[in-house]
């Protein structure tokens, strides 16, 4: 089975992140692409494991180096894909997991455009406010940025191939679930397909030959 980059979008609060955290702790066939922010670390992160965190001089160095899959500004921060962050999860066999935003993944859809790309929706506008509010994290004025943002997000749902509405979180990681393993099944990502349909073939066809004609 080929691996492919799976992509998670969704306005910031929609729950990509936790959608991602589960699928990697639960799946042996993931790899998780640390993203790369130019964002201050929130007490809770950890550089390396939740973003690898750079200076606003080291992204825009990488950035002129092609290091970077896709980049993209976000609240006023930038954000970005390292190229060797996903090499080195599809080098594993595995299928690399994208937590990026909108721009970022249509920066990787041009790019690979084999791509799975799910979009993940809040179920509803009160309900993403409300968890964008509890992180308390962030001013009156960096939220009023996310919601507008996310308001021209909500715009661009018909251009990826899913969309999972993270009501229950539960019941969405069933669901990015349930479209990881139908991509895997897709012809052209099964590896030896055609050898195993002409051994079939030639079974087949061998067995009608020694039936006596009627």
């Amino acid at each position: 089975m080929k691996p492919f980059l799976l992509v998670l979008s969704s306005p910031s609060g929609g729950g990509k992140t936790s959608i991602a955290k589960r699928l990697l702790a639960e799946r042996a066939d993931l790899g998780y692409s640390i993203s790369a922010t130019t964002r201050a670390r929130r007490p809770n992160e950890t550089d390396g494991i939740d973003y690898h965190f750079l200076t606003a001089d080291e992204f825009a160095r990488r950035e002129s180096a092609d290091l970077f899959l896709e980049s993209a500004t976000y609240g006023g921060n930038r954000y970005g894909t390292l190229r060797g962050e996903v090499e080195k999860v599809l080098a594993g066999g595995r299928h690399a997991v994208l937590d990026i935003e909108l721009e970022g993944a249509r920066q990787v859809r041009r790019r690979f455009p084999d791509a799975v790309q799910v979009f993940v929706l809040p179920p509803s506008g009160g309900e993403l406010i409300e968890r964008l509010k509890g992180r308390r994290t962030e001013s009156e004025d960096a939220l009023r940025r996310r919601l507008e943002h996310a308001a021209v997000e909500f715009g661009a749902v018909t251009e990826y191939d899913y969309v999972v509405i993270n009501h229950e979180l539960d019941k969405a990681v069933i669901a990015v679930n349930a479209i990881i393993e139908a991509e895997s099944l897709r012809v052209r990502r099964q590896d030896g397909l055609m050898v195993l349909a002409e051994g079939l073939r030639r079974e087949v066809s061998a067995a009608a030959a020694r039936l006596p004609n009627s």
